[in-house]
């Protein structure tokens, strides 16, 4: 099953859901509302993938709540996350903080989550523990990556390393177990469970260093978002730390870059620095790294070579993608 087709599946399902309206308007609408933002609907799709390749459409329809929940789960983050980035806009269009406002995004973000977990807490009853185990220790990473996320911006001592372990955290996890919960509600036994999860985890640094680039250099139509967002909120990207750590006059002038009052000059400028240290390529190497990475978990999951395809071609996607 390719990504499109499982997206696909996953569209359906959440137009399936009915949300209580009438007095509690307020409180729903603004689920439905980021719910149906659209996006490509990745940890869905990477978990109804996975169930398919272990155990075939019975599986893909089994696993199919569990799927909602894991996109409701995604979706709760990311109210959470315009609110504390101060966020305006996502998937072109306003977020609910702006739309609404900002206590109306923490409270339908709270509601999202408990609705991800009574989803996650449909699975056959001889995986329910295994599988609320992985998801609240996934949900527990992925706080852990988002704190040390904010921290950051005011550190000036984070390594590439800090990094890595931060979206290791904040978004491998994610599709980590997106990936194991998929391959175990498939028939998948502990260690082919486990690789997929690892697949999952190196898929995430792959294609987060990669939307690092695309804050940068990403054509802010398909992006969803302005571009140079992380340069103005002085996000500590994989470019920014790779820059500061190349020891060339470059980056001394990017620390002073970096503090230029938030705008286009100040974009622009740092932008100027990354191209002369040639970081398009340093991307590329890295991303083609963890996707490698990648590609050996996947195999060692046990999954033969024609189930293996649809994974392969996902890398490919994430990684290349302009979007």
């Amino acid at each position: 099953m390719k990504l499109s087709d499982a997206s696909a599946l996953v569209e359906g399902a959440l137009r399936e859901i009915e949300l209580p309206a009438g007095e509690l308007n307020g409180l729903y609408e603004p689920i439905s509302y980021g719910m149906n933002a659209g996006g490509k609907r990745l940890r869905p799709g990477l978990l109804l993938m996975t169930a398919e390749a272990f155990g075939g459409d019975k599986a893909t329809e089994g696993a199919m709540p569990a799927a909602v929940g894991m996109e409701m789960f995604h979706n709760f983050t990311l109210l959470h996350d315009d609110v504390m980035d101060n966020s305006a806009m996502r998937r072109n269009r306003p977020t609910v903080q702006a739309k609404w406002d900002v206590n109306t995004a923490i409270l339908s973000g709270d509601t999202m989550l408990t609705l991800a977990t009574q989803k996650m807490m449909t699975v056959p009853d001889a995986l329910l523990r295994e599988v609320l185990d992985i998801f609240n220790a996934m949900a527990i990473k992925v706080y852990e990556g988002q704190r040390l996320d904010m921290d950051f911006e005011t550190r000036n001592d984070v390594t590439t390393q800090d990094y890595l372990e931060m979206i290791g955290a904040k978004t491998g996890a994610l599709l980590g177990a997106s990936a194991r919960i998929g391959a175990l509600l498939g028939g998948a036994d502990s260690k082919a469970a486990a690789q997929m999860e690892r697949f999952g985890y190196l898929l995430g640094l792959a294609f987060q260093i990669q939307d690092d680039w695309l804050d940068v250099y990403g054509d802010s139509t398909t992006f969803g978002k302005p571009i140079g967002g992380d340069i103005n909120n002085g996000k500590k990207s994989f470019l920014l730390l790779t820059a500061l750590e190349s020891g060339t006059p470059e980056a001394t002038a990017l620390k002073a870059a970096m503090e230029m009052a938030p705008g286009d000059t100040k974009i622009k400028t740092v932008t100027r620095i990354y191209d002369k240290l040639n970081l398009n390529e340093k991307v590329r190497k890295a991303v083609s790294h963890y996707s490698s990475e990648a590609l050996t978990a996947l195999k060692k999951s046990g999954l033969a070579e024609e189930a293996r395809e649809p994974f392969r071609a996902l890398i490919d996607k994430l990684t290349g993608r302009k979007r």
